[in-house]
């Protein structure tokens, strides 16, 4: 507790000039594309909902003096990505409670589109640019296959104002034909950008709450304590 309070403590001396609301604004994207079916929809809601409230992650939440701003929404086709949660600063255990039940009471916006992986990152662009003021903005980008609709990741960094943002990866691993030289080679080479970018991967839907509690206890851990430790999840 000491360690995280001096953390907490470095952290402010080191705030810019004009006062910050947040240490991160971290934006949470989960696939609904078609390749995703109904029971494995719900595992990775559920799973995110755990993953919120499992006590490691409660722990990062709180690990540090400033609060962490929160967002989630959901992401298929070019034009099918709709919010979740809106910008929530956590800051206080109700605040997290309340953020995983409006996650808990969400349904699936759309079934029967594509994976249009640039336009969902264009959206988390636009999204963290209207986030709060905080030292650090991450977007994560959770899926089952690779884009496949519209214009690549690639254009989606050149084209949306990325400059300071890291996005990491949750790859769900599920399918047969997929592995190292397909998803996850997709995900690694095209998808996770930025400092201390990573990748955290899914053995399959069933996994999904491991695996996206690990990724937030990395990332909601200040950098001083998280450099502390290496997931062997890492990409």
């Amino acid at each position: 507790m000491k360690s995280a309070c001096l953390v907490g403590g470095l952290a402010l001396a080191a705030l810019p000039a004009h006062a910050v609301e947040c240490r991160l604004a971290l934006a949470l994207a989960i696939d609904v594309s078609s390749s995703v079916d109904a029971a494995e929809d719900q595992l990775q809601r559920n799973g995110l909902v755990a993953a919120l409230t499992a006590p490691e992650v409660q722990a990062a939440f709180f690990a540090a003096d400033l609060p962490v701003a929160l967002a989630v929404y959901e992401w298929s086709g070019r034009y099918n990505q709709e919010m979740i949660l809106d910008w929530q600063m956590i800051d206080s255990q109700s605040a997290l409670l309340s953020a995983a039940e409006t996650v808990a009471a969400s349904t699936r916006s759309h079934n029967d589109f594509p994976t249009a992986m640039g336009y969902a990152l264009g959206y988390g662009a636009k999204l963290l640019a209207r986030s709060p003021d905080c030292l650090r903005k991450t977007l994560d980008m959770a899926g089952d296959g690779q884009s496949n609709e519209g214009f690549p990741p690639a254009s989606a960094y050149r084209e949306f104002p990325f400059q300071g943002v890291t996005v990491n990866g949750l790859v769900v691993n599920a399918a047969d034909f997929e592995g190292e030289v397909g998803l996850i080679a997709f995900y690694r080479g095209e998808v996770i950008r930025g400092p201390g970018a990573f990748l955290i991967i899914a053995d399959g839907f069933d996994d999904y709450e491991r695996a996206m509690t690990r990724k937030l206890e990395r990332e909601l851990t200040p950098p001083a304590i998280g450099a502390l430790g290496m997931s062997k999840d890492a990409g």
